[in-house]
């Protein structure tokens, strides 16, 4: 093992010829350990994740009305604050949680947006079944 000396010359009360091999031993070891460290991290978040997605699979929950309706229902968690977040990322929740593809959401909204009437249609349905069920549970 051939080592650079010039560094020796410099104390020689201090240094010796392998002092720069030993740190490149002991630099590795912790490098080793830090990456050690991190795999297992990854593979603690990847069960996690997994364990998610068993309970995703779980679930038997599935979109009865329009998708339309379901977008508008996206569309507007978004704009009223109640959900933090993009656009994509919660269209991706809900299809995956409900089992069902949205297709071009983006457009979809474009059709909402071009209605004469009735903006909010599946949401002003969403108020009155909920009114109803209030009256129905107080009688």
């Amino acid at each position: 093992m051939l080592s650079d000396t010039s560094h020796f010359y410099t104390d020689a009360e201090f240094s010796t010829s392998h002092d720069n091999a030993v740190a490149k031993i002991l630099a590795y070891d912790l490098l080793l350990n830090h990456y050690t460290n991190e795999l297992n991290g990854l593979k603690k978040s990847k069960r996690k994740i997994s364990n998610n997605e068993n309970l995703l699979e779980s679930l038997s929950l599935n979109w009865t009305s329009n998708k339309i309706d379901l977008i508008e229902l996206i569309y507007s968690l978004i704009a009223s604050g109640a959900v933090k977040g993009d656009i994509k990322d919660l269209a991706t929740a809900f299809e995956k949680v409900l089992d069902i593809d949205l297709g071009n959401y983006y457009r979809s909204f474009l059709e909402i947006r071009g209605r004469k009437e009735d903006y909010a249609r599946f949401l002003d349905s969403l108020k009155i079944s909920l009114l109803k069920k209030n009256k129905e549970a107080d009688n």
